[in-house]
């Protein structure tokens, strides 16, 4: 049985309670990325995501300068390594969350996105389905394709 541990990203970008708002969505676009976690030291505190950053900051007209902890979401579902895949994608699913901070004794050890279980299923039991039924296609899926 494969754990969170095996298909989390371990190299996650973070932000502090000092940084501010448009400091968190620069980091976004340059990573090109849309959920950032928020740390005291190795601690999570908050997430913040790009529809944070929207609804919360610059619609509620919050200037760029504002704390990152004037947007963040603090009741953070999290999620422990040596839980099973299978497991974090019923939680994600119930509580329909798209990426789930992954904690081990209160610090951040990483993230399991969609994504993530995404690629696990297709490796795992579609890819040879997937690609049988795309090579047997004789009509195309679109008229500009040829």
């Amino acid at each position: 049985m494969r754990k969170v541990s095996d298909i989390m990203s371990k190299d996650c970008q973070t932000v502090t309670s000092k940084d501010n708002i448009f400091e968190c969505a620069v980091l976004m676009r340059d990573n090109d990325i849309g959920f950032v976690p928020v740390l005291e030291g190795r601690k999570l505190i908050g997430v913040i995501t790009d529809r944070d950053l929207v609804l919360r900051g610059y619609a509620e007209k919050n200037p760029g300068s504002e704390s990152v902890t004037t947007v963040m979401s603090k009741d953070v579902k999290t999620i422990s390594p040596h839980l099973s895949v299978d497991e974090a994608g019923t939680i994600m699913a119930a509580e329909q969350i798209r990426r789930l901070p992954v904690v081990e004794n209160g610090e951040l050890v990483g993230i399991v996105s969609l994504g993530d279980l995404a690629m696990r299923e297709i490796f795992v039991h579609e890819a040879g389905e997937a690609l049988s039924s795309i090579s047997s296609s004789e009509t195309p899926s679109s008229p500009f394709i040829q």
